[in-house]
Order: structure tokens, then C-alpha cells, then sequence
């Protein structure tokens, strides 16, 4: 993610993310509904990790990596009670199955665990558009 942007190249790449954000959490919906429950909880991890970038870029806060994100997140957010731990925590939960479903053998998400977490992934976004605002 570069800093290097312009104030109107930064909001636009902004509103990008954001769309991508809600784009990437219909395309999760697709996916439970055809019973692709490991694909839908990488796509809501990626939907939550876009609004997340979003975040940070609006505010100059570089991050080059996942997990750099999450941190800063945390860092910048969390932790200064910007935005309340409970949402903070739904990065790092979807990060976490996301990663074990993609990479650890004989994991299979199932529709229990997409019901929870997709009301969460919703709610994460919202907010992030809050305080975007």
C-alpha cells in the first residue's frame, strides 16, 4: 500500500477498496449458498481485510503485509479505543480460519460457522465505513 498518493488518488483508491470490500462479501454469500464454506470464509476474510486497507489509507498508516494490517489495526484502532475490541477482534478471527482453511489439511468449514461469521464480517465493514466517514 503506498503513501505516496495524492489526497484525491488516496480517497478514490479509498472508495475502491470499500467497493471491493462489499463485492468480496456477496461473493462470499455466493459461495455458502453453494456450500463452499471454506472459499465463503476466505472471501469474508477478504472482504473485512480490504475495509481494513481502506482504513489505514485513509489515515497514512502504511502496512505492507497481513498481518502488518491486523497489527495496525490493532495499533491505531483497537487499541485507542477507536473501534470497540469486539470488532476488532473479527479481523483476526476470519485471518485465522481463513488460514487454517486454505492451508491445514482435513479443515472444512461448515454452515454453522458461516452463519456466525458473516453477521460479524458485516458488522466489521460497517463500522469501518463509520469512521471512514
Amino acid at each position: 500500500m503506498t503513501l505516496e498518493l495524492d489526497e484525491q488518488s488516496r480517497a478514490d483508491l479509498v472508495k475502491y477498496r470499500m467497493s471491493r470490500s462489499r463485492e468480496t462479501l456477496k461473493e462470499a454469500d455466493l459461495l455458502a449458498r453453494e456450500c463452499f464454506y471454506n472459499a465463503a470464509v476466505n472471501r469474508l476474510y477478504y472482504a473485512c481485510y480490504y475495509a481494513s486497507v481502506a482504513l489505514l489509507l485513509h489515515n497514512k498508516i502504511p502496512s505492507q503485509t497481513h498481518s502488518g494490517v491486523k497489527s495496525m489495526i490493532g495499533l491505531h484502532f483497537v487499541s485507542k479505543g477507536l473501534m470497540p475490541i469486539k470488532i476488532g477482534k473479527v479481523l483476526s478471527t476470519l485471518f485465522e480460519k481463513r488460514q487454517s482453511g486454505d492451508y491445514d489439511d482435513f479443515v472444512l468449514c461448515d454452515k454453522e460457522m458461516i452463519d456466525e461469521l458473516t453477521p460479524k464480517a458485516i458488522l466489521f465493514i460497517d463500522f469501518v465505513e463509520s469512521l471512514l466517514k
